[in-house]
């Protein structure tokens, strides 16, 4: 199987910086696109940023120029380096990684079990 792990959450105030870790384990031969998605209370599951097995990376237009995402092939991981924080950047942060597993001719996609970030003002 394949977990993913996040770590980094936490509570900050407004204009403070946080960087969210998110390590892959498990029988894994490679990883397409990595991730990182939020969930605000009440709201729809929203990308903030992806990055491709390539370097390629795409952002929310919310968080362009304060957000940066970055993955480490060999270590499979992938973190998000969060600045100049807003109060509505407040959510569940959720690690999604696109896996291909030995034995396995098709990708799967996987989550982590979520780690809270709050944004105090």
């Amino acid at each position: 199987q394949v977990q993913l792990v996040e770590s980094g959450g936490g509570l900050v105030q407004a204009g403070e910086s946080l960087r969210l870790s998110c390590a892959a384990s498990g029988s894994i031969k490679m990883i397409n696109a990595m991730g990182w998605y939020r969930q605000a209370p009440g709201k729809q599951r929203e990308l903030v940023a992806t990055i491709a097995s390539g370097g390629s990376t795409n952002y929310a237009d919310s968080v362009k120029g304060r957000f940066t995402i970055s993955r480490d092939n060999a270590k499979k991981t992938v973190n998000l380096q969060m600045s100049s924080l807003k109060p509505e950047d407040t959510a569940v942060y959720y690690c999604n990684a696109d896996v291909i597993r030995f034995g396995v001719f098709w990708s799967v996609n996987y989550w982590g079990q979520g780690t809270q970030v709050t944004v105090s003002s």
